[in-house]
């Protein structure tokens, strides 16, 4: 028996990043891995565990994603994934491109344009590195198929910007420059560090929040200046963490954490940034920031 809890565990941060690539949710992702642990549990013998847990995984996501599709239909406002803080190894290595690339907010967005068995190649295959011939075993179809909906997928989410092969050391210095011309209201140098297309997308749960993009560098800085005001009038605590596998910031009000920015810079600027002010998304990375 303990021999089958450590190779659970073993196995458990890989498990948890394919479940949150598959959900968009961590708080989800976890219910799925204890779901798949209580199926280990009463299992008999496995001749290879990785792949097991694997199956496992994926079809429990799978059940879940219809009914939280219809979720999102309904949601008010932008709808982002749940952010969690990475830099401990949360969700399994993050070692390649294409693995950080595969929980940004940005990515975790366009996978929801994917039915769930389009979504589960995609990830299979591009974030876990997995042949097509373990995928059809996955999926219980054939390879041509698992080929077939691994290019439809790719053709939907277009070709991957590979943004995190730049210098992640600088885009920690352009997120700590838009921090401290946000927090010093230097709209001049708000606006340099801007794309001329930027866009801010703010997932507020249908509260405290635009419920629609904002676009393009003179109304992004007029509306990051307006947010700056509002939250230090209250006090906020600004501080930079790696979340969903890239430099963000998190803004806490005494001990609550009340937003995540996820900041995307391509071409040396910024071109999107996502506010996660939910407080119901929050409260997994919050509970991971108190640990």
């Amino acid at each position: 028996m303990e021999a089958a809890v450590e190779t659970f565990l073993e196995q458990r941060p890989r498990l948890l990043g394919l479940a949150y690539r598959m959900l968009g949710s961590a708080a989800e992702a976890e219910d799925v891995v204890q779901d798949a642990y209580l199926r280990w549990s009463r299992s008999g013998p496995v001749e290879v565990p990785a792949a097991w847990l694997t199956t496992v995984v994926t079809h429990l996501c799978l059940n879940r994603l219809a009914s939280a599709r219809n979720r999102r239909e309904r949601y008010v406002g932008p709808w982002l994934p749940e952010p969690v803080l990475t830099g401990g190894g949360a969700l399994g290595p993050l070692e390649t491109a294409e693995q950080r690339e595969s929980v940004s907010m940005g990515v975790l967005v366009l996978l929801e344009r994917l039915t769930p068995a389009e979504r589960a190649v995609l990830i299979l295959r591009e974030a876990f590195g997995h042949p097509h011939r373990e995928i059809a075993r996955v999926l219980g179809v054939d390879e041509a198929h698992s080929r077939q909906l691994h290019r439809r997928a790719r053709a939907r989410v277009g070709e991957p910007r590979r943004r995190y092969e730049a210098d992640r050391e600088h885009h920690r210095r352009v997120v700590e420059r838009f921090l401290a011309a946000a927090g010093d209201g230097d709209v001049a140098a708000l606006e340099r560090l801007l794309a001329e297309d930027v866009t801010v997308w703010a997932d507020g749960g249908g509260g405290r929040a635009a419920r629609r993009p904002v676009e393009g560098r003179d109304r992004v800085a007029r509306y990051l200046r307006g947010m700056w005001s509002r939250v230090e009038a209250a006090r906020a605590r600004f501080e930079t963490a790696e979340v969903n596998g890239e430099t963000a910031v998190l803004v806490w009000h005494g001990s609550a954490l009340t937003a995540v920015l996820a900041v995307e810079v391509a071409g040396g600027r910024i071109d999107a940034v996502r506010f996660v002010l939910n407080p119901d998304k929050l409260a997994y990375a919050a509970a991971q920031a108190a640990m």
